[in-house]
Order: structure tokens, then sequence, then C-alpha cells
């Protein structure tokens, strides 16, 4: 399938070059009343309607698309008209490149290419960042005054105000969640603060924003003792999942960690928060939301020291049970650095990306093959030893707005 995709993108992108670099127009032979055969001058633009362009265009790979817009005006104005909906795109990984810019590449699984890529408006890639449907929801790690949402295929922004407090808190955790129908999306950030003068207790809220009403609201408050919100969260069929912390010494591996799911559906600052065990030890957890379902990605501790990383696994929540989906094999988890207790991870659809922060190298994982395998090597070298590298997982889309 991917060499077939791979032989039409190939020969499209042939054809659009043929187009630009030769002309608008060809000659047809047509064969009048009288029999006689007249050359006429026909416009390219009139041989195929403006629909059966766009049925062609969006069983393209984003890149031919843009590499079509490229050919003539009229099909500029096609490719950026928002109504291209892209069909059998796989979802790409963003991988920053440098500790101190957001620069960076995007790699294409269906090409096994990388694109050089710039975002809009982030300063520096350690912004909270959170993705869904094409869209990109940034939030400053520092001052958490700038929060947007952006589409980062066409570059399109929109800057959204804060939740109440969002300033004051210790710890944040940012999901966004996008109807595939309507697009309008909602935004949720899981705050955490510790009671002042108490080393246990935590006060914790959920706000959310609808883009249809363009507010906040707070959906959810508790005080947690013993434990803390973090940064890693994710939307699931309108329940909001974000991990928690233990801030007791001397836990055991199953109070290391915790998830708390919230149904969002719940408008009330006394919506329940329900806690659930993680499936094993683990040094670091990653949460993402593949077709509707929670998945993780964590680092399998060992059960006598839970900071030191054993393995790599992936695991599903059908209820409120884990089910293991696959573990990293030997000859992978060597590759990508044994010895990293904590990494970067993303997925949508039915891809997962694993990342180690201290490397440009990129695995992934097929949810539906159960396949692992590594991505083109990306076009990046270290500039010095303690560079660090990180990304995320978004759907390039072109008809999706903030």
């Amino acid at each position: 399938m991917e060499e077939e995709t791979s032989w039409i993108t190939d020969r499209f992108d042939d054809i659009g070059r043929e187009f630009t670099c030769i002309s608008k127009f060809e000659r047809f032979p047509e064969i009048s009343d009288e029999g006689n055969n007249l050359n006429l001058v026909v416009p390219i633009d009139f041989i195929l309607p403006d629909d059966l362009l766009e049925r062609i265009f969006v069983y393209l790979p984003i890149a031919s698309i843009f590499r079509a817009g490229c050919v003539c005006k009229r099909w500029n104005e096609l490719v950026n008209s928002r109504r291209l909906s892209v069909l059998s795109q796989k979802p790409w990984y963003f991988m920053f490149t440098s500790s101190d810019e957001p620069t960076g590449y995007a790699y294409d699984p269906i090409l096994r290419k990388w694109y050089s890529l710039e975002l809009p408006r982030i300063e520096t890639p350690n912004w909270f960042i959170a993705s869904s449907c094409g869209l990109v929801c940034f939030m400053d790690n520092d001052s958490r005054s700038q929060l947007f949402v952006c589409n980062p295929i066409t570059k399109e922004y929109k800057i959204l105000d804060e939740p109440p407090g969002l300033k004051y808190s210790d710890y944040s955790a940012l999901a966004i969640s996008v109807d595939r129908i309507s697009h309008s999306y909602t935004v949720a950030i899981a705050k955490s603060k510790q009671v002042p003068g108490n080393f246990i207790q935590w006060d914790l809220s959920v706000d959310v924003y609808e883009s249809e009403t363009m507010t906040w609201e707070t959906s959810a408050t508790e005080l947690l003792t013993g434990w803390r919100g973090g940064d890693e969260s994710v939307i699931c069929d309108g329940v909001l999942y974000f991990l928690i912390y233990s801030t007791v010494g001397g836990m055991g591996w199953h109070e290391r960690h915790g998830l708390i799911m919230h149904d969002l559906s719940s408008r009330s600052s006394r919506g329940k928060l329900m806690q659930i065990p993680v499936p094993c030890p683990l040094t670091c957890g990653r949460l993402m939301n593949l077709n509707d379902k929670l998945v993780m990605v964590g680092g399998i501790g060992k059960p006598d020291r839970p900071d030191i990383i054993k393995g790599i696994g992936i695991w599903i929540l059908n209820g409120e049970e884990w089910q293991e989906v696959s573990r990293m094999p030997h000859k992978f988890f060597q590759g990508f650095g044994e010895f990293d207790d904590v990494f970067a991870s993303s997925g949508t659809d039915d891809l997962i990306y694993i990342q180690s922060y201290g490397a440009p190298a990129l695995l992934v994982f097929d949810m539906n093959q159960k396949q692992w395998k590594w991505s083109q090597k990306c076009p990046v070298t270290k500039r010095f030893p303690l560079q660090l590298f990180t990304g995320f997982c978004f759907e390039p889309r072109l008809e999706v707005a903030p």
C-alpha cells in the first residue's frame, strides 16, 4: 500500500512539475462538423471540474497537495480553500532539534520523509503541548501567560485567554479535543497548587475552555492528600485523564503513580474525580488518545527499584482495567537507550512515536500491525553534548482552523 501511494505521489509530482515548467495550456485535436482537424488551444483549467480535482487531491499526501498548489492559481485556490478533507493521512511527528529554539523537522510516515517546519508563535520547545485532529494547543511553561491553538500545516492560530489562577499553579497539564465534524474544540487544564504550610496536601482544579462559547469554566475541584498533579493529560471520548504523583516518600510502586479520570460533561465544580491504579511499576508514563481509547506508554521499573527502567510497555485502558498491547523488543530497547528512565512519546490514530531525549532517533509502533520499526534518520546532528530532543505527534490537516 505504501509503495502504491509512493508511486502515485511521485507520478503526480512529476505531472505538477511538467505543468509548472511548460504552460497552463495544452493543444488537443478536435474534429469539426466538416471533418477537418483543428488544433485548438484549450485551458487545462477546463479539463477537470473543481469537485473532481478535490477528490483527487484528498487522496494525496500533504506534501504532494502543497506541490500541486504551486501548479497554477486555480489549484492553489483549491488547496487553500479549506474544502479539502484529506484522507489516508498518517499522523506526523514534529521533532524539536535544539534546546533553545522552536525549530525542527516533521516526519511523514507514509513517504518516510522529514520536512523542515517552522511553528508559529511558540518560543521554546519546553512549552506544554497537546494535539487533536489537526490542531495543536501550546502553553508557555514558565509564566503561563501565552496560550494559543494553531494548525501547524496552515500556520493559522488563535490566542486564548488563560483561565483564572493559571499563573499561580505549581503544576499544570494541558489537553485538547477537536470534534471531527464541527471542528469545535475543548481545551482542559488540570492545575495543582500546594496548600501553604502543608507538604502533602494539594489543591487540584480542572478548567475547561469551549471554542463555541469562547469561555472558561471550572469543571472540578478537589483536595488531594499525598498526591499532586503533573504535566501529563489527554482527553478521550469526553473524559479527561491525567497522571498524579505521590508526594509521600517510602511508597510502594503501586503508590508512586496514579491515574485520575474526569467526565467533562459534568459541568460542575463538584464533578467527580475517580482514581485508578497504573498497570505496573513506572519510571514515567505518557498518555495519548488512539481512536478514542486511552493508551499509555510507560517505562517499566524494577519491582524493588521502580526508579530503574528495565523496559518500555504499551497498555490500553478498557473500562478500569489495563490491557497490555506490546513491550518494546530488547534489540530496540538497547538502541533506544536502555538507561534513560524518562523519554518523550505521543501518538494518534494507530501510530505511537517514542523518542529518547538524548538523541534524534525516533521509534514507531503500529497498533494495528503490532510492529516496531525505526523511522528514517532525522536530518539533524547534535550541536553540543548536552543537547536535548523532544517532540509531539499531530494529524496533518488542511480544513481545520482554530
